[in-house]
């Protein structure tokens, strides 16, 4: 076939042009992107499609930003259907409340965007002595994570845009005191009830299973006794810390590296001076500056002819007012930092204690400087900075030797897939094995058999079918590894024999929960129909939600939900796998007395809980009227694991 094509090539290309040209003369190229764009869709805000890859990308920044706060997540959580669907309706939440703000014209001012990045720590960090952004560092900040200034700044003022769509209804949302107590008192209500349980444990003798029961339990249950699939495998790590060890120390690069790093090793030079101020700014008019610059001469030459009346003239002529009154002292400062940059390199560049500069032009007007003291750098000796030196020489020499390698083992694993022992061999690396191992990370697991992302890459359909080499994955960025299936089982039923023991125990199990649940029932029925045959019960206890008093959960919301008008009343419990449980509701009991400081704050937590809920309906109505449409089905939820029966 490649022959043919070869051999008409200008055929093909002829016939390829009568049919892709006239679709595009139909359609147009934007038809094309329509077509695209809505096969991919996965839901319309307002018209626009929301794609498939807008999506993925949403959740994978959802994903990592999960695995950075919890680095032991289950990778399985992470691909959920449930999670992957609540990434979607941040992004539709997200879109609306962009669509909104664009609408009502709602747009961050710049003086709210600056003020939102004074609060980010990160950027803080970048100002320099004199207020000033350094700039340089800025973008070296926001390029790490692939962003420019103008396109990070236009997503804090599109955050901020969004954030006034809603802020209008959260900020200006209330709930009186009587409305909060309504809710309040019915959440806090405590009532005294006498509980009877109906336990499985006291069934247990009763349950006498037959063989024919038990296997017919285990077929049904069939799903519950699946050996999983599991694999011997093979893996190899490159790892930077055996690197750094191996690393031999030459003793005269050593001392080479602390020549060379020393001033960054102790303290830097400091100095002390004073200065006299003869205020000038720079937006001031010429003749002004002038001014100030004679002025700033004259003192300069009264000073030339008596040095040591600096102080003096200092606290008579300085327009500094902070500093003026202890004779123009400025306490000290470094050349990079504490002080303003034209009288740090001023003082700077006076040899000896007692030197007074020449003028020095700011922005604030013209100094006259003294140097007043100089604390040399302190550099510690080689001797006492030999361990920290050696390390650091370690690292950097492992980390220049781990790029290298890491190249080499990533194109090593792929290019001779099926076998890790020639890369292994080449970077020196030791080829470990492991048995048993499991698509998900055993209990106790370490090192790459404890990493999910590594044990998905060995359970992929590829790697299991063809037993290749997975790619190389980093491990927190100090680690790459390879591993490969030598051996391969899947998933299978485990036979009856094996099991009988776990059959046995999980068939007695549920047949006692059966039972307690099936005497609990006739009890409660008995009870209801003569409540005086209700003799025997545990002694009453205070249910609350705040003290469950050793209740279950929905034994306590039984308890709550009783009608207070027809007690003492009866409601029954089915707890599961716990048995069953019989709530005889006694009394109502008036909410706990609560402090002036409570009070204000469970008012306080209603109001937020009401304002939030007022944001709710209103994005409800957003989504409205916008024409939200989510084109993907939503996952199902978790099915209830108590049911209660009220009588």
């Amino acid at each position: 076939m490649f022959d043919f094509v070869r051999r008409h090539t200008k055929l093909i290309m002829v016939m390829l042009f009568l049919l892709v040209i006239p679709s595009f003369v139909l359609l147009g190229i934007d038809g094309y992107t329509r077509m695209a764009d809505g096969a991919s869709a996965v839901a319309k805000v307002d018209g626009q499609s929301i794609t498939q890859q807008e999506w993925d990308n949403a959740h994978r920044q959802d994903s990592d930003r999960l695995r950075a706060a919890n680095p032991q997540i289950d990778g399985a959580l992470l691909d959920s259907p449930q999670l992957k669907y609540a990434s979607l309706e941040r992004l539709v939440r997200e879109r609306v409340l962009a669509v909104a703000a664009s609408k009502e014209h709602l747009i961050a001012t710049d003086a709210r965007v600056a003020a939102q990045l004074e609060r980010d720590p990160a950027i803080a960090a970048l100002r320099r002595s004199d207020g000033s952004l350094d700039m340089a560092r800025y973008r070296q900040l926001l390029a790490a994570q692939g962003l420019t200034p103008e396109a990070y700044e236009a997503s804090v003022r599109q955050q901020l845009s969004a954030a006034e769509v809603v802020d209008g209804v959260v900020g200006t949302g209330f709930a009186t005191q009587a409305q909060a107590d309504v809710s309040l008192n019915a959440f806090y209500a405590r009532r005294e009830a006498q509980v009877q349980h109906f336990k499985p444990a006291d069934y247990v003798a009763k349950v006498n299973p037959t063989d024919a029961e038990l296997k017919s339990f285990y077929e049904a249950n069939a799903a519950r006794y699946q050996a999983p699939e599991s694999a011997r495998i093979e893996y190899a790590v490159l790892d930077l810390d055996a690197i750094k060890k191996s690393i031999a120390v030459n003793e005269q690069e050593l001392r080479s590296y602390y020549d060379q790093n020393a001033a960054s090793f102790g303290t830097p030079e400091e100095r002390r001076a004073s200065h006299i101020l003869i205020l000038a700014p720079k937006d001031a008019p010429a003749a002004e500056r002038e001014k100030a610059k004679a002025t700033a001469t004259a003192l300069l030459e009264q000073l030339r002819k008596a040095p040591g009346s600096f102080a003096e003239v200092a606290r008579k002529s300085s327009q500094d007012d902070a500093s003026a009154a202890s004779g123009g002292d400025l306490g000290t400062f470094r050349r990079d930092k504490g002080i303003d940059p034209a009288i740090a390199k001023a003082a700077f560049a006076l040899a000896k204690v007692g030197d007074i500069s020449d003028l020095v032009e700011s922005d604030f007007g013209y100094h006259i400087v003294e140097l007043t003291h100089i604390t040399p750098a302190a550099v510690p000796p080689f001797e006492s900075m030999r361990a920290k030196l050696e390390d650091q020489y370690r690292t950097g020499q492992a980390q220049k030797q781990f790029a290298d390698m890491a190249e080499e083992f990533r194109n090593g694993v792929y290019e001779q897939a099926d076998s890790l022992k020639p890369v292994a061999d080449k970077l020196k690396l030791a080829v470990q094995t492991a048995d048993n191992v499991h698509r998900t990370p055993a209990a106790g697991a370490t090192g790459p058999l404890a990493d999910p992302k590594f044990l998905s890459a060995l359970f992929a359909a590829d790697s299991i079918g063809k037993k290749r080499n997975t790619e190389a994955l980093e491990l927190g960025g100090s680690q790459l590894v390879s591993g490969r299936i030598l051996d391969y089982s899947a998933a299978h039923a485990r036979p009856f024999a094996e099991v009988a023991a776990e059959v046995r125990t999980a068939f007695v199990q549920q047949r006692a929960a059966e039972l307690a649940r099936q005497a609990g029932e006739a009890q409660l029925k008995a009870w209801t129909a003569s409540p005086a045959q209700a003799t025997g019960l545990p002694a009453a206890v205070e249910l609350s939600r705040a003290n469950a008093h050793g209740e279950p959960q929905a034994v306590v919301e039984a308890v709550l939900r009783a009608d207070p008008a027809k007690l003492p009343s009866f409601s029954g419990v089915n707890l599961g796998a716990d048995g069953y449980a019989i709530a005889r509701v006694v009394k109502v009991l008036p909410p706990a007395e609560q402090t002036k400081e409570q009070a204000t704050q469970n008012l306080a937590r209603y109001q937020q809980a009401w304002a939030t809920a007022e944001a709710r309906s209103y994005y409800e109505t957003l989504k409205a009227r916008y024409k939200v449409k989510i084109l993907v089905p939503e996952p199902g939820g978790l099915p209830s694991s108590a049911a209660v029966t009220p009588r």
